[in-house]
C-alpha cells in the first residue's frame, strides 16, 4: 500500500513539474543544442541549405575577428568592475538598511524597485537623463562636471553603462544579502560587543564569515549577468561610439541579425561565450566553496 501511494505521489509531482520542464526543453534546451549544431555550419539563418564547416567558425572568431576579440576584452573589463562594485554596494546597502530600526521595508522597496522595470525601459530613462537632464542641470545649477559627453565619449560611455547596470542590479543582490544578514545570530554580535569589538571588527570577524554563502551566490549572479549584458548597452550606446563599448552579446546579435546574417558564425561566438562563462563560473564556485569551508 505504501509503495503504490509513493508512486502515486511521484506521479502527481511529475505532473505538476512536466509543463515547466516542457517549456524549458522547447524554449531553452532545444535552441541551445540547435545553436551548438549550427556553430559548425555556414547557415545564414534563412536558407534551409547549409554546409558543415567544422571548427572554422571558432578559429575565425578567435584569430581573425578583431571586433569580436575587442568585445571580449571590453566585456571582461566590464565584468571585473561589476563584480566588485555591485557586490560591495549591495553589502553596504544591506548592512545600512538592517541597521535601521525603522523604515526597513521602505528602503528595501526603493532599492529593489529597478528590478521591477524592464532594463530596456530603464535604459531609455537613463538615456534621457544623460543626454537631456544632466546638461540642463549643469547649465542652470553651475555643476559643470555634469556636462559631459556621456554617450559620445568612450570613457564616459563606459561609466554610463556601469551606472545603469548598478542601478538595475544592486537591489536584487541587496535582498540576498539582507536575508543572509538576518540569519546571523544576535547573540554572537552581543558577545563580540561585550568583548570590546567595534562595529567593523564584528562585521569582519563574525558577520562576513557567516554570510559568505550569500557572497558566493552574489558573485555567481553578477558574473553571469555581466557576461550576458546586452539591453543597457544596446539602448544607451548601441556599442558606440564606433565599437568602443560593444559587449560580446551585442557583437553576436549584430553578426547574426544586422551585419552579414552569418547565423552559424554567430552561433560559434555564442558557444565561445558559453564556454568562457562556464569555465569561469566553475572556477569561482570551486574557490568560493573552499573558502566557505575554511571560514
Amino acid at each position: 500500500m505504501s509503495g503504490s501511494r509513493a508512486r502515486r505521489r511521484s506521479f502527481i509531482l511529475l505532473a505538476f513539474v512536466f509543463p515547466a520542464l516542457l517549456f524549458y526543453a522547447v524554449f531553452m534546451l532545444a535552441p541551445a543544442f540547435g545553436g551548438a549544431w549550427y556553430s559548425f555550419t555556414d547557415w545564414n539563418g534563412l536558407n534551409p541549405a547549409y554546409h558543415l564547416v567544422g571548427f572554422s567558425n571558432y578559429i575565425e572568431a578567435l584569430t581573425d575577428d578583431a571586433f569580436f576579440i575587442d568585445s571580449v576584452w571590453f566585456t571582461l573589463k566590464f565584468v571585473v568592475v561589476m563584480v566588485v562594485m555591485q557586490n560591495v554596494l549591495a553589502v553596504l546597502l544591506a548592512v545600512l538598511i538592517e541597521s535601521r530600526s525603522r523604515s526597513k521595508a521602505w528602503f528595501r522597496t526603493i532599492f529593489f524597485m529597478p528590478n521591477m522595470i524592464s532594463m530596456i525601459i530603464g535604459g531609455f530613462m537613463w538615456l534621457f537623463i544623460f543626454t537631456k537632464a544632466l546638461p540642463y542641470i549643469a547649465e542652470h545649477a553651475g555643476l559643470a562636471f555634469l556636462d559631459q559627453s556621456w554617450i559620445g565619449d568612450p570613457k564616459y560611455s563606459f561609466l554610463a553603462i556601469v551606472i545603469v547596470s548598478l542601478w538595475g542590479g544592486v537591489g536584487y543582490l541587496m535582498v540576498i544579502y539582507i536575508a543572509a544578514l538576518q540569519g546571523v545570530p544576535d547573540a554572537l554580535k552581543e558577545a563580540a560587543a561585550i568583548d570590546g569589538a567595534n562595529s567593523w571588527q564584528t562585521f569582519r570577524s563574525i558577520t562576513l564569515p557567516m554570510v559568505y554563502p550569500a557572497v558566493t551566490i552574489g558573485i555567481f549572479v553578477t558574473l553571469n549577468s555581466s557576461f550576458k549584458a546586452f539591453d543597457a548597452v544596446f539602448v544607451l550606446t548601441g556599442g558606440g561610439p564606433g565599437r568602443a563599448t560593444q559587449v560580446i552579446a551585442l557583437n553576436i546579435f549584430e553578426e547574426a541579425f544586422k551585419m552579414s546574417s552569418r547565423y552559424g558564425y554567430a552561433s560559434a561566438k555564442a558557444m565561445i561565450l558559453f564556454l568562457v562563462v562556464l569555465v569561469i563560473t566553475l572556477i569561482q564556485l570551486s574557490l568560493m566553496k573552499r573558502r566557505e569551508v575554511e571560514a
